[in-house]
């Protein structure tokens, strides 16, 4: 995409988004009449110009609502912010002064697994390899207690489903671990970087992954692992980066709660905010395309064909949401769009319809550069 958004606007504060003039861009009558669909039963949509400042389209964009998962967007920017999209995620295994007790540590390496062919293909850390490690330093498992901290439970669960009976396991505090002395560490396995892990996590809408991160996130910004922590550092996140987040609340941080709520301003003024900040690049560049790659690869190719590539965006759906936020290529600009339709009715021909609807609805801004 041919963009003009340029560095001046790091420094451009939120509030300076002003409403559009009569005589300033718009989008095309067809846009409005879609918006106004009964398909998408009265929306929250706001479409802003980032070079201009300007909104150029808002309808209901301050009522919040059920985003379904584009909350994956608010969630990876709070990793980002509380992390660094370099951080890797370290899992290792010591043997202590008990020769049948070993010590699993954690930092809840989100994308851990047991299985050799994942963790070839996407680089994931392969957590058999530390239990390995306790048979390669002689010790029967069948003999042995691997007390463990810092993972999650599910990760513990599947390595319970892969060696069956054979190992026992056991969590314990932090306080815990702090009791042991004389160490041995007899391996280690990282994970890929958050960037990489965010890039997946968006491109396919892993609910998996985007909670995991929000938690690890509220962890380490100093909040609770719960939804109330959550919430705490997603607003904590947003006020620092200058992000309007009045009605912000969320249960999880996937977007799968019916009760998470968000406004499409929100939406909206993040992205503007992961456009021109250089550190939420990652979350920029692990976006779907519009007809072309993860949840949007089979989008925009019957209805709104005309913007295949020029979309990049977070889809998201659950019972009765249908949602979409993300960039719009427009010649040589990008419009910014955040669409959250949270009243369907609650049946897959509803939710299509609605999915249809929102494509040609950007299909009639979207151009590509030559035609600027």
């Amino acid at each position: 995409m041919l963009i003009k958004i340029t560095a001046v606007l790091l420094t451009i504060s939120m509030s300076t988004l002003i409403c559009s003039p009569a005589n300033a861009l718009s989008v095309p009558k067809s846009f409005k009449e879609l918006a106004s669909a009964p398909a998408l039963a009265k929306p929250g949509i706001l479409v802003i110009d980032p070079i201009s400042q300007t909104e150029i389209f808002a309808n209901q964009a301050d009522v919040p609502r059920a985003p379904a998962s584009i909350l994956k967007l608010i969630s990876s920017v709070t990793a980002i912010t509380a992390f660094g999209e370099d951080k890797v995620f370290k899992t290792s295994i010591s043997s202590t002064e008990d020769s049948n007790t070993f010590l699993l540590l954690g930092e809840y390496d989100p994308w851990l697994t047991t299985s050799s062919k994942e963790a070839s293909k996407f680089h994931r850390a392969l957590s058999t390899k530390l239990i390995g490690a306790i048979s390669a330093s002689g010790a029967n498992l069948s003999d042995v207690t691997i007390e463990f901290n810092g993972l999650f439970e599910k990760d513990i669960t599947n390595l319970r489903t892969f060696y069956g009976k054979k190992v026992k396991f056991k969590r314990i505090t932090k306080t815990e671990v702090k009791s042991f002395a004389n160490l041995n560490q007899l391996a280690e396995i990282n994970s890929p970087s958050l960037g990489e892990i965010i890039g997946f996590t968006l491109l396919w809408s892993d609910n998996t992954l985007a909670d995991r991160l929000a938690r690890n996130a509220a962890d380490e910004l100093g909040f609770t692992r719960d939804s109330n922590g959550m919430n705490k550092a997603f607003q904590k996140t947003l006020k620092e980066i200058d992000v309007y987040s009045t009605g912000l609340s969320v249960k999880d941080g996937s977007g799968l709660s019916h009760d998470d709520r968000v406004t499409a301003r929100t939406m909206a003024e993040l992205l503007w905010k992961i456009r021109v900040e250089p550190q939420f690049q990652a979350i920029y560049d692990g976006l779907p395309v519009a007809g072309k790659s993860g949840t949007l690869k089979k989008r925009f190719k019957k209805y709104g064909k005309s913007a295949k590539g020029l979309i990049k965006a977070k889809t998201g759906w659950i019972n009765t949401s249908v949602t979409m936020a993300g960039y719009v290529e427009v010649g040589n600009n990008e419009y910014v769009f955040a669409v959250i339709a949270n009243h369907i009715n609650p049946t897959e021909k509803s939710r299509d319809l609605a999915r249809h609807t929102i494509d040609k609805m950007l299909a009639t801004v979207a151009k590509p550069a030559a035609e600027a």
